[in-house]
């Protein structure tokens, strides 16, 4: 490796290293699964990393409140990776963290949808208050108008504007939130290819194994859903997915968009995958399933870069696909005991939790 490289991304290596050694350990996330009930969860949740984020009166603890606290830690690790990370890369994960600004525009236009007020949504919201056009502040103020088309005003000085005011027309046609969010979700996504395409080797090469696979699933399952579920024709599909891939070409997307066999498609973008039964013809469980598989695999490719060779791009992207992961499975967690869901269900819809027969994936 060029000394250069080594140099350029000696501060961002160590910081990384430092923070993969705090994330939980399988055996840690498996004890947070068998707790009896939400109190010894949030006893055991109090002896980890998270601990200062619960520093909070018991009471205020509620489950929303508590899921809302550990998404902090992203708050917290997004800025400093950010700050440390050298450009062109910088870019990439400026992109990444941007996605929580997309779930922020979406909590707060279903809100709105729904009469929510701004207490039943701020703690649904990931907490952002660097690197963002869309503060707590306009989110606020967007909740308290009550109406999407006098709420979108408030962000004509974000890059969100534009794509929004675009939908809204067909929003308003079929009363739906369908076409705003899938427009912020296109349009994002889009934004985050163009940006790993920009990169140069071989930082390029690292989003695209990461980030370039999570797209493909992103892509995969909306073409699935908007043909299983929304019933769209085969050119609504191919409008509403994005033409570019990593493993996932435009033909195989086309494919799935005219009907055509999913399991098949799936097998030749990803033949190390073992996919689930019932998805030539899938249903809610088979698309769960294989949804629960490519996260998995997403996991397992993040814990490899931590393998490979030191200073490059991948390590800050793959913590921080880590990170999140970890907190989605804790949130699934802390609801599911909450609601005194039974833990050996549980257990089998973590993405953090490994089957042992995908230990041998490459």
């Amino acid at each position: 490796m060029p000394l250069g490289r080594v140099g350029t991304y000696a501060g961002v290596q160590a910081a990384v290293r430092t923070l993969y050694a705090d994330l939980l350990s399988e055996e840690t996330m498996l004890e947070m699964v068998k707790a009896p009930d939400y109190d010894a969860l949030l006893t055991r949740l109090s002896e980890t990393v998270y601990a200062p984020l619960l520093k909070l009166d018991r009471k205020l603890l509620t489950p929303r409140r508590t899921a809302y606290q550990i998404r902090r830690r992203l708050a917290q690790v997004y800025p400093k990776l950010i700050r440390l990370t050298p450009d062109p890369g910088r870019e990439l994960v400026l992109g990444l963290w941007r996605l929580f600004d997309v779930a922020n525009l979406k909590a707060a236009l279903r809100g709105i949808e729904y009469g929510a007020g701004w207490e039943q949504v701020r703690y649904l919201l990931f907490p952002m208050e660097a690197n963002t056009s869309v503060t707590p502040g306009i989110l606020q103020a967007m909740v308290k108008t009550g109406s999407i088309p006098a709420a979108l005003p408030l962000l004509k000085q974000t890059p969100y504007y534009q794509t929004l005011q675009h939908a809204l027309s067909r929003y308003q046609k079929e009363n739906s939130l369908f076409p705003l969010e899938a427009a912020l979700d296109l349009d994002y996504r889009l934004d985050l290819w163009n940006t790993i395409e920009s990169l140069p080797e071989p930082d390029r090469k690292s989003g695209l194994r990461l980030l370039g696979t999570v797209l493909d699933l992103d892509n995969l399952l909306w073409a699935i859903r908007y043909r299983v579920y929304h019933h769209l024709s085969a050119q609504e599909i191919v409008n509403y997915t994005i033409a570019q891939g990593y493993r996932l070409r435009k033909q195989h997307i086309l494919t799935i968009a005219q009907g055509g066999d999913i399991a098949a498609v799936v097998a030749e973008a990803y033949p190390q995958l073992v996919l689930p039964e019932g998805l030539a013809d899938p249903s809610g469980k088979a698309l769960e399933t294989l949804e629960l598989t490519m996260q998995r695999y997403i996991v397992l490719l993040c814990r490899q870069t931590f393998l490979g060779q030191p200073f490059h791009l991948g390590l800050p992207l793959a913590y921080l696909l880590l990170c999140e992961h970890e907190i989605n499975d804790l949130t699934a967690v802390i609801e599911a005991k909450a609601a005194h869901f039974p833990q050996n269900m549980l257990g089998r819809v973590l993405h953090t939790i490994t089957p042992p027969q995908e230990e041998a994936w490459g």
